[in-house]
């Protein structure tokens, strides 16, 4: 059984791991922090886990917490995991971390895009950026593991192997996607209470939303990335166009990329976020306007599955050398 502990566990990522990890067989929880929620039970904070976890406490982060640990999900804030990278590579376990601290390439771009220096640049090379379907036999063989964002995970799904292809153009390229609520995390500001967003869809990050910089990364160019938050708990719907190079089938493209990956559906459907509720599953499709010379590209994920917990799990299964879908489904939960 692998020795799993979790950072952040009782924030919505922390209760999705809390989760998945409850049917997956060879990982087991075995410490859970929280320094905000130390000492409350999970069932107090996550009481859908109540029967899963009925005693268990969160406990405060100290020095030395991870000693016979061989996994460690860090689902923390931006900044907060250098602080801790000194004590994650010493303890010898795999890593997988859901912050933005290790997933870009340089450290100017995360000054650029997060607004303060990189405190361990040093260490940027040695995460793996945790993107199944693009790095799968890197993420194997690797120590240090960072998830991509809920954001970009979804664009790149969708228009990675169009551009890589040479049917859709680089240029130009233009990402319009919505987010539910929980994709804000738990913590409720004056935008994510109730009366703020019933009802209502907002765009919001024009220009600079820091997950532009994953997009940068992964489909090269300079795409122009619109966030929405969308009335809904959980769900990303990313809508894509990119300028067409010629006459094509992008939707054939998606199906050939994608005929072995076992997480991601290609269909001639427009997807719904709900489709992905509660799975680790992708959905996508795209067509080719002979009229604009436009391809539009869509994809569906749930932000805390393939967006964020089930990803991690799905990259921890790989460096372990397990069943890929260990622990995962690709089944959503409708209606």
């Amino acid at each position: 059984m692998i020795k799993t502990a979790i950072l952040g566990a009782s924030g919505y990522v922390g209760g999705e791991l809390l989760r998945l990890l409850t049917a997956h067989g060879g990982m087991a929880a075995t410490r859970l922090f929280a320094s905000s929620n130390a000492g409350q039970s999970v069932a107090t904070v996550h009481p859908h886990l109540g029967l899963a976890f009925p005693k268990r406490l969160f406990e405060a982060w100290a020095p030395g917490a991870l000693a016979g640990c061989d996994l460690v999900f860090a689902a923390l804030p931006h900044g907060e995991t250098q602080n801790l990278a000194d004590e994650f590579v010493a303890s010898g376990a795999k890593i997988v971390d859901l912050g933005a601290d290790f997933r870009l390439e340089t450290s100017e771009d995360y000054a650029h895009w997060y607004g303060e220096a990189h405190s361990r640049p040093e260490l940027l090379g040695r995460f793996v950026y945790g993107l199944p379907e693009v790095n799968r036999d890197a993420i194997k063989s690797a120590q240090l593991v960072a998830a991509p964002g809920c954001y970009p995970t979804a664009a790149t799904l969708a228009l990675r192997p169009l551009v890589e292809a040479g049917i859709a153009s680089r240029d130009g390229l233009i990402i319009d996607a919505a987010s539910g609520v929980s994709g804000a995390g738990r913590g409720a500001s004056a935008g994510t209470h109730f009366c703020a967003v019933d009802g209502s869809l907002r765009a919001y990050g024009l220009l600079d939303h820091r997950h532009t910089a994953e997009m940068r990364m992964m489909l090269g160019g300079e795409p122009l990335f619109t966030p929405h938050l969308a009335p809904m708990s959980r769900g990303i719907l990313a809508t894509c166009y990119a300028r067409a190079n010629r006459a094509c089938d992008p939707l054939a493209v998606l199906r050939e990329a994608y005929a072995d990956e076992p997480f991601v559906h290609v269909g001639e459907a427009p997807p719904e976020t709900k489709w992905a509720t509660g799975s680790n599953a992708a959905f996508l499709t795209a067509r080719y306007d002979q009229r604009t010379g436009m391809i539009v590209a869509i994809a569906a994920i749930d932000n805390l599955g393939k967006g964020a917990a089930g990803q991690m799990i799905q990259c921890a299964n790989l460096m372990f050398g397990l069943d890929e879908s260990a622990g995962l489904t690709t089944c959503g939960v409708c209606p």
